[in-house]
Formats: structure tokens, C-alpha cells, sequence
């Protein structure tokens, strides 16, 4: 178990993700937004705010890696139902890359556990009724919307931690779930890959604050998420 409470026993993070993984398949990865977030709208404040008796995530880096893990807990089990019942008429192409993203997520999912061992928050149970997962179309849609949230999520959060050791690995992190979003994308629209979408006029991906993906975020989530604690700069 990573030891992320004491900075003289802490081990290296790359090397302690490669051997907790070391049976998954980190593969080669390819890597309704705006109705996710109209949905999310109406359910931004039962789960997220000040003191809502929601799960707390913890102040400091610890806060930072348990919003994180919680973003990994979310897409990790929308993937898993992905592939536990495929949408209709689903090509063994895009069954075969979606398998590779839904073992990468559950494999950063574990690994954010095992990283805050005790300080980890629970397992959070999830809410998807408004996501019709026979349909190629939804269930694309959804995936190009975590995708970038999470992209977001995490170009937002990289200022708020101290510790560099977890900057280089939510960097190493970043970089794959783009590379989710860039081949969703592309899957859904042929040749849009990175369009300008989701990079700015400076070829920079965009950047939300913990409350704003939370906020997007709870309405797929049936546990609360108390993010007050978070550091905010």
C-alpha cells in the first residue's frame, strides 16, 4: 500500500502504480455534454456545497486525490456497465477500445485507493437512469462528456496540490484520459479527434474547479460529495 501520509516512507508512485497493476492491461489506449450538464443543474446542490453532511474529501492533497478517486470511482463503474451490456449492434472494434478505457479507469480507480489507503473515501454508489445504454448514441455521448470532464477535472486540480511526486502522476494520468476523449470523439464524429471543442484558441485542453465538474458530476452520483474542504489555490 502506498503511504501518502508520511513524506520520508513514501515510496515512488510510478513504481508502486506499475506493480499494483502489474496483471491489468495497460494497453496502447486510443487514449450530450451540455445535456449532462443541464441534468446536472437541478442536482448541484444535493450533492455538493458546504456542510451538507455529504462525504467529506478531506483538505489538502489528501482532498485533491479523493476528488480524484471519486472521479475514477464514477467513470470506472460507467465503463464496467458499458461492457457488462453493450449497446446494440456494437462493433468488436469499439468494444475491444472501450474494454482498454474501462480497464484503464478501473486500474486508476485502484490505484487511488491504495495510494490513500486509510484517508480513502468510501465507495460511492452511482446513479445512471438517464443513461440508455442499449443506444450507441448515449452511451458515446456520456463517454465523450466524462472524458472531458475528466480532462478538465484534472487540469483544474493540478494547481491545488503542493506535493509534486502526485503532480507527475495525475500529469501521466491526464494524459491518458485524453487520449479516451480524443478516440470517443473521433468515434462518434470521424475525423473530429481533438477539435476545437475541447482545446482553446492556444491549443491548451480547458479547465474546471472541483465545485463546477462536481456539480456536473452529482447528478450521476447517489452519494453525496461534501468538496468544502478542498484547497482552492
Amino acid at each position: 500500500m502506498l503511504n501518502i501520509e508520511s513524506k520520508e516512507n513514501q515510496p515512488d508512485l510510478e513504481t508502486g502504480m506499475a506493480k499494483s497493476f502489474s496483471r491489468r492491461k495497460f494497453l496502447g489506449v486510443m487514449g450530450a455534454g451540455s445535456a449532462l450538464v443541464v441534468v446536472a443543474a437541478s442536482c448541484k446542490k444535493t450533492h455538493i456545497g458546504n456542510n451538507n453532511g455529504g462525504v467529506d474529501l478531506g483538505s489538502g492533497d489528501i482532498g485533491v486525490l479523493n476528488y480524484a478517486y471519486a472521479l475514477e470511482q464514477l467513470e470506472a463503474a460507467f465503463y464496467m456497465q458499458v461492457i457488462s451490456t453493450p449497446y446494440s449492434q456494437i462493433s468488436d472494434m469499439e468494444k475491444a477500445y472501450l474494454t482498454d478505457i474501462r480497464d484503464h479507469e478501473i486500474a486508476h480507480r485502484e490505484f487511488f485507493k491504495a495510494a490513500l489507503g486509510s484517508k480513502a473515501i468510501q465507495a460511492l454508489e452511482v446513479n445512471f437512469s438517464a443513461i440508455d445504454f442499449t443506444s450507441r448514441t448515449s452511451v458515446l455521448g456520456t463517454a465523450k462528456a466524462f472524458e472531458d470532464l475528466g480532462v478538465s477535472a484534472y487540469n483544474g486540480a493540478g494547481k491545488l496540490l503542493v506535493n509534486p511526486d502526485y503532480l507527475t502522476i495525475a500529469g501521466k494520468i491526464v494524459s491518458v484520459e485524453a487520449r479516451h476523449a480524443a478516440w470517443v470523439r473521433d468515434a462518434i464524429t470521424p475525423g473530429s479527434f481533438a477539435d476545437m471543442s475541447a482545446v482553446n484558441a492556444m491549443g491548451l485542453d480547458m479547465e474546471r474547479k472541483p465545485d463546477d465538474v462536481l456539480a456536473i458530476a452529482g447528478a450521476f452520483l447517489k452519494t453525496k460529495i461534501n468538496a468544502s474542504n478542498l484547497p482552492t489555490s
